[in-house]
Parts: structure tokens; C-alpha cells; sequence
């Protein structure tokens, strides 16, 4: 018997805010995007260098999730927000969320699941220094002039 898939719509648009709020924290200026915009969600800026960043919010709502899909890399970063809110049986604890913050090219470089492009952080090298790392967003923007957007 199949299970019904989970309705976590209002949830994952709660990730693209959580991450919104948490840059707008450390005082980089972040606006979100339309919705539905093909590849990223948010864009960072440091209007002091003229820069900006291109952030995809992937977010997964159980607790213990480790992996997300993904398929479009029209962005320059990936942040994976794991919400943390328990599990459909109940069975697992509601905790904080999590946040690993990855430069696109490290998440791109990940072995995918064929099918529906699944990466899994279990094969991201030194996972822990991704973890909250908001400076690389913030770092990134102060060294990368943006390149000319047609």
C-alpha cells in the first residue's frame, strides 16, 4: 500500500523565509524571489561591492532526513533547510532546524539519484563545516564581482 504523500507546501515556503531571516541577521541584504522562479528562491546582495548571490532553499520536513532532490544549479549556492518537525507516524522528535549552507558546484559534484535527482549529505565531505556556515554567503560576495546578467 502506498502512502500518501505529505502536503509540505507551506512548510518549505517557511524555509525560504527561515534562511531570509537568517541572512538578514548577519546583515546581508536578501530579497526573495518570485515564486516559482526556475533555480533559486532568494538573492543576497552587497550593494557596497555590487554583488549578488543566487541561493536554492531545498528543505525537507521529516526529522532525520538527510538528502533532497535537486535538478535545476541555475544558483550560485544551496542551502538545505531540515526542518526537523517529526515524522507521519509521529514516532520521531520535533527539533530546531538544521542548515547547511553549499556552493552549488559542491552539491552539483554529488552522486544523484538517476531518477529524481537525489543527492544525500551522507556523501558531502566534511559535512559539519557546511552546518549554519552563513559566512560563505557572506564571504562570496565580498570577493566575486557579479558577472554581467543578460
Amino acid at each position: 500500500m502506498a502512502s500518501e504523500k505529505l502536503d509540505t507546501r507551506l512548510e518549505s515556503e517557511g524555509a525560504e523565509f527561515l534562511v531570509l531571516g537568517e541572512l538578514l541577521l548577519r546583515k546581508i541584504p536578501t530579497y526573495k524571489t518570485y515564486t516559482n522562479m526556475p533555480g533559486y528562491d532568494l538573492v543576497a546582495t552587497n550593494p557596497e561591492f555590487n554583488t549578488s548571490v543566487r541561493i536554492q532553499v531545498k528543505s525537507r520536513w521529516r526529522t532525520g532526513a538527510t538528502g533532497f532532490p535537486i535538478k535545476n544549479f541555475n544558483c550560485d549556492f544551496v542551502v538545505a533547510a531540515f526542518l526537523n518537525r517529526g515524522s507521519k507516524d509521529g514516532k520521531k522528535a520535533i527539533l530546531p532546524p538544521d542548515f547547511y549552507v553549499i556552493p552549488a558546484g559542491t552539491v552539483l559534484a554529488l552522486p544523484r539519484d538517476p531518477r529524481w535527482g537525489k543527492v544525500n549529505l551522507k556523501d558531502l565531505t566534511e559535512k559539519e563545516s557546511y552546518r549554519g556556515n552563513w559566512t560563505s554567503i557572506a564571504d562570496f560576495l565580498t570577493a566575486t564581482p557579479s558577472p554581467a546578467r543578460g
